[in-house]
């Protein structure tokens, strides 16, 4: 079976939709009316011949006597002495007929029906076929005494005629109604669709650099979700190219700085001429150079990711104990060459929910700050502890600290506190706030008061298992390097 061509237009579709259910509703009416028709054309006529059969049989009760003339036969002589018949009285009349029997005999008939009984039946409704093929609707009774019998039939034919002309009449006038139903259907149709040929023509009108939200006026409730979504759509698509730009923008200016710097050793390199040790020394910082591109690239990068990914970061179960502790493993050299202390606190399973990748670069970040830009000989003191609900990651260290101006712009793209001597992009403390902010963490900075320095601290929603651990002192594990 061959398929029907699929409707591209959404107009013609619903319009196709909307006549089909109307047919189909006309159609189911039709057989309704139909059939409740033919009922009601059945009920009145069996009616009007049970009653021409009980007129008959109280006709031939009241005169009792047998022998009465044959109506069929019978004429009707006036003055002038011309005859009529009497089935011409009426068009209909050869439709009905009817037959009396007294005491056996046949006392009364009409013109259109034979001498032998209309029906076996005695008494009630009866459909039966004559011996002229034609079907009739009988309906026998019978006198008090039973001496009476009369039969009174109608055509089947001339009932199927009235309920056709009946049925004619009803729903002819709806079947001329379709093709304007189909109009006024079309015209609704169209009428309805107009807001979205309006967000259509909107849309078309539109800028490719446009990406403001979309102002409709009298926006239908089934529209609203529509333009609320492109309005949101375009929201994100903005936040991702505003967040390109910034990233293109920060590697120019950021990279600027080291690669100005390894052209300059390079070209020290090269003029050392004879004198190994100033080569040297510039390949080394020559070296040194690369190493802060490619540490400022990384960060960059991260940034890049945080603010792609917004609100959909990656979620996993990250044991922060676990994690704290391999952060501090790898940072111990870097504190060994500066003759700092390094500790750790922290108990056997501290559970959150969060990106293991990500919160091992916050972790990293703000512990390296600590080392960074504390004094040889400092202490850095990393703790995590379960309090309640919340499991609180904490980073002492004792170094100069900072004053409250220049811990309100810790954050900012490219801040860096003046006067610390430490190399970097000012981006570590950007990609701290941003991942806590992506798994609703809270950061908190402020003077220490066990070390004296800068104190860090990050709240955490706990995981459900842990939870419930209670927020008594946790076991300590303390790693010291100095």
């Amino acid at each position: 079976m061959k398929r029907l061509p699929r409707l591209q237009s959404l107009q013609a579709r619903l319009l196709a939709l909307l006549l089909l259910m109307v047919t189909l509703v006309w159609l189911a009416a039709a057989v309704l009316t139909w059939v409740d028709a033919t009922h009601e054309l059945d009920e009145l006529l069996d009616g009007h011949l049970a009653q021409s059969a009980a007129l008959l049989v109280a006709q031939q009760t009241s005169l009792g006597e047998p022998g009465m003339p044959d109506i069929g036969d019978s004429r009707h002589h006036d003055d002038d002495g011309d005859d009529a018949d009497a089935s011409a009285l009426h068009k209909y009349a050869p439709r009905v007929a009817f037959q009396v029997f007294h005491a056996g005999q046949l006392t009364l008939r009409s013109a259109n029906v034979g001498m032998t009984p209309m029906s076996p039946k005695l008494r009630g409704f009866e459909t039966v076929q004559l011996p002229d093929q034609s079907q009739w609707r009988v309906f026998a009774a019978q006198g008090k005494e039973g001496d009476v019998q009369v039969f009174v039939g109608e055509r089947t034919e001339s009932r199927h005629d009235i309920l056709r002309a009946l049925l004619q009449g009803v729903l002819t006038p709806l079947l001329y109604a379709l093709p304007l139903l189909a109009i006024v259907g079309w015209l609704a149709v169209r009428h309805g669709l107009g807001p979205l040929r309006e967000l259509s023509q909107v849309l078309a009108r539109r800028q490719p650099q446009a990406l403001d939200a979309m102002v409709l006026g009298d926006v239908p409730s089934e529209i609203e979700p529509v333009v609320q979504s492109l309005n949101a759509l375009f929201k994100r698509i903005g936040d991702v190219l505003d967040a390109e730009r910034r990233f293109t923008a920060d590697a120019a200016h950021e990279l600027r700085t080291p690669i100005a710097a390894i052209r300059m050793q390079a070209q020290v390199a090269l003029g050392a001429g004879s004198d190994s040790a100033q080569r040297d020394r510039a390949l080394r910082q020559t070296l040194e150079g690369c190493d802060r591109a490619a540490h400022l690239v990384a960060q960059l990068l991260t940034l890049s990711r945080l603010e792609a990914s917004n609100s959909n970061a990656p979620m996993t179960l990250v044991n922060l104990s676990a994690l704290a502790r391999q952060v501090a493993a790898d940072l111990a050299l870097a504190a060994l060459e500066q003759d700092q202390t390094l500790e750790l606190e922290a108990p056997a399973a501290c559970l959150i929910t969060a990106d293991e990748v990500l919160a091992g670069v916050l972790l990293r970040n703000l512990t390296d700050n600590a080392l960074r830009y504390s004094p040889p000989g400092a202490r850095v003191c990393l703790s995590v502890t379960p309090v309640g609900a919340h499991i609180v990651l904490q980073v002492d260290d004792s170094g100069p600290g900072l004053m409250d101006a220049e811990m309100a712009r810790l954050g900012e793209r490219f801040y860096r506190a003046m006067g610390t001597g430490q190399t970097g992009s000012g981006l570590g403390w950007s990609i701290v706030r941003r991942i806590a902010a992506a798994y609703q963490a809270q950061v908190d900075v402020r003077r220490s008061a066990l070390l004296g320095g800068l104190c860090v601290t990050v709240r955490w929603r706990a995981h459900q298992a842990s939870a419930a651990t209670p927020a008594a002192e946790p076991p300590t594990a303390k790693t010291a390097t100095n």
